[in-house]
């Protein structure tokens, strides 16, 4: 899909409440609470005290739409409005640089006034070109991560590691709280021999990291390639405890489909229906935190479901119809069809698992409807991260080997920034 300058001027506008030039005066900020212990992001701390980094640097930004400060200004027009820095080039993960891309939506820029080169790493090319990054200093990382092994940012990160390595190009992340705290662990861990752009790194599906732990443990553990020097800037006033809604940060959804703190918590569980024949909420207001199919009971089966008596949650019986949405969703399982399903409830998040949440759904309806239920061995091995599916047919142990996550949660200690 090409998109054209025009339609990228009212997006932008629209996006970030201010006009691309370089003009403070323009910026409007967003209302935040004067809470002087609310999170600073990375971005906040290297303008007010890491300003040295980036002076008389050529810079390539690696960022989309959640890339703002504590008032909401794009780190682009930030770097843009610095005299003394040149910011050559910006890269854009999946969804676009304003997070206007549906899944798996290829996009392409042309070029808009007063803006560097936009190039995505979602096109025909996910990883950085190498001359680009031969024309810049340094390179800066700066998304919103949902602490997802799936969700596609931090697989853009390891390609783009990988990279400035191989042209000797410093990168410096700028980090931001994992949305959905960073004490829990949840899910297997990936198997390299499933390793694909939805699962780059042996990591749980749920890991309980910032983007910049992360980014130092893929280092520490060699799990790419080749790697770069690397600078991360940390987080002020963040701990793992933290849910997002507690940093006094506004939230800006990280991509079109989770819109909110509880969908990035229920995600992990229920992107894993994505390898099964059963909406999961694309194409609805609710994305992930409703699932269906229009051959279910979905009484009886949110009867089953609630009977489990799984931690923090409750189930309700809807009933909808999947459509397109612009630059949300296109073609849904069941487009235009009635699904029958269920709605997630969230009634306490500290005891709510997502995974086991997730896998308790897929094996019941695998049960109930052994000749209509349809799950993609492929895919799933992929997003599962392990071979072995029988879980999703064993509605009776919905466990979870624990080992695994243990010797995890110790090798990723080593790498915390924050207590």
């Amino acid at each position: 899909m090409r998109i054209i300058l025009s339609i990228f001027a009212i997006i932008i506008i629209s996006c970030t409440q201010a006009t691309i030039n370089n003009n403070k005066d323009d910026f409007q900020p967003n209302n935040i609470s004067k809470n002087y212990n609310a999170v600073e992001v990375g971005l906040d701390v290297l303008f007010q005290e890491k300003i040295n980094i980036i002076n008389r640097k050529k810079i390539g930004l690696v960022t989309n739409h959640s890339g703002v400060d504590k008032y909401g200004k794009p780190n682009y027009l930030k770097f843009i409005d610095q005299k003394n820095i040149d910011l050559k080039i910006i890269f854009s993960p999946e969804h676009g640089l304003f997070g206007e891309g549906a899944a798996g939506q290829k996009l392409e820029y042309s070029q808009i006034e007063n803006m560097p080169k936009i190039v995505s790493l979602y096109g025909k090319n996910k990883k950085p070109n190498l001359k680009d990054l031969e024309e810049i200093d340094l390179i800066i990382y700066d998304v919103q991560d949902v602490g997802a092994r799936f969700y596609t940012y931090i697989t853009t990160l390891g390609y783009i590691m990988e990279a400035a390595a191989k042209t000797n190009t410093k990168v410096v992340i700028l980090d931001r709280p994992n949305p959905i705290n960073g004490n829990i662990i949840e899910g297997p861990l990936l198997n390299i021999q499933n390793q694909s752009f939805v699962g780059y790194y042996p990591i749980p599906i749920r890991y309980g990291l910032t983007i910049g732990e992360l980014a130092k443990m893929i280092i520490g553990e060699k799990w790419i390639n080749s790697s770069p020097d690397l600078i991360v800037i940390p987080t002020k006033n963040w701990n793992r405890k933290m849910w997002h809604d507690e940093t006094g940060l506004n939230w800006i959804k990280p991509s079109p489909n989770i819109p909110d703190i509880n969908t990035a918590l229920i995600y992990p569980g229920m992107c894993l229906l994505e390898a099964t024949n059963i909406n999961e909420g694309r194409g609805t207001e609710k994305p992930f935190k409703r699932f269906g199919a229009p051959w279910i009971n979905n009484r009886a089966l949110a009867t089953k479901l609630n009977e489990k008596s799984l931690p923090g949650v409750e189930f309700k019986a809807v009933t909808y119809i999947p459509t397109d949405i612009d630059g949300v969703a296109m073609n849904p399982k069941y487009k235009n069809q009635i699904c029958n399903g269920v709605e997630i409830i969230v009634k306490d998040r500290n005891r709510y698992q997502s995974i086991k949440t997730g896998i308790a759904i897929i094996s019941q309806i695998a049960s109930d409807y052994p000749n209509l239920f349809e799950i993609s061995e492929k895919r799933m091995k992929k997003l599962w991260g392990i071979n072995d599916l029988s879980i999703f047919k064993n509605i009776n142990n919905n466990a979870i080997d624990r080992s695994s996550i243990k010797d995890f949660l110790a090798l990723s200690k080593k790498y915390y920034i924050y207590d």
